[in-house]
């Protein structure tokens, strides 16, 4: 069986265990915290100051958490009971297996954005806005958010691959991502920090920043896109040669 034919075989067969569970429930938390958040803060009649309050939770913690939740979760049903021997002795590709489990992370990351989207337009709505919603400007951030997420969620998907245990990644990535308040501060390893690139590439900075934040944007993309690439192979690579 070809790429294409796998690809979309596993797709199908994610959006069926979507459905039997309420993990992609979880898609609404870090949108309702953000709301609740951007409700209760200071009215500023700029909707890129606003922006900026709801997302920073969002970026720096929780979209993060969640990237780790989805990829444990895609893999978790393969590492119970020999899923992965009665999935991969079908005639599937191993590389369209792979990139069909990737493809659900990120489609559950684009909903995330998507819902993150209305609850800034709400919280917006609510406060009394009169400017223009900036769409171009808000709708770019998030983009180059879930961008950023890529890397990480190849990384995340490669030790998931790795460990069996569905907690252990979990733990691993909650770990990692909770310096990032302080990683964020280093100019130096903040945009090599794969935890704290949704962070950088999603908060707006008005007038500059600090530490990352004043890493020109073309650097961002460019350590990004490239670890992603790095991150992908590596991923493939390992499950096409994992024993199972």
């Amino acid at each position: 069986m070809n790429f294409t034919t796998a690809y979309f075989r596993i797709l199908s067969a994610e959006r069926l265990k979507m459905g039997k569970s309420p993990v992609w429930l979880l898609i609404l938390l870090s949108p309702l915290l953000a709301l609740l958040i951007g409700l209760l803060s200071e009215p500023s009649g700029q909707w890129e100051v606003l922006m900026s309050t709801m997302v920073f939770l969002h970026g720096m913690l929780l979209m993060p958490i969640l990237t780790g939740v989805f990829t444990s979760f895609v893999c978790r049903f393969e590492h119970a009971g020999g899923g992965w021997k009665q999935m991969l002795v079908l005639p599937l590709t191993r590389t369209g297996v792979y990139a069909g489990k990737l493809t659900i992370v990120l489609l559950l990351l684009v909903g995330t954005q998507v819902l993150l989207l209305g609850s800034i337009l709400l919280a917006g709505w609510i406060q009394g806005l009169t400017e223009p919603v900036p769409w171009a400007f808000i709708g770019g951030k998030l983009l180059l958010g879930l961008f950023a997420c890529l890397p990480l969620a190849a990384l995340q998907m490669f030790v998931s691959l790795i460990w069996s245990s569905f907690a252990a990644p979990l733990a691993l990535n909650f770990a990692l991502t909770v310096p990032n308040i302080l990683i964020v501060n280093s100019a130096t390893f903040g945009p090599f920090y794969p935890w704290a690139q949704p962070m950088l590439l999603m908060t707006p900075t008005e007038g500059g920043g600090f530490g990352a934040y004043n890493v020109p944007l073309g650097t961002l993309l460019t350590v990004v896109g490239g670890s992603a690439v790095v991150f992908i192979l590596i991923g493939v690579l390992y499950f096409r040669k994992k024993e199972i």
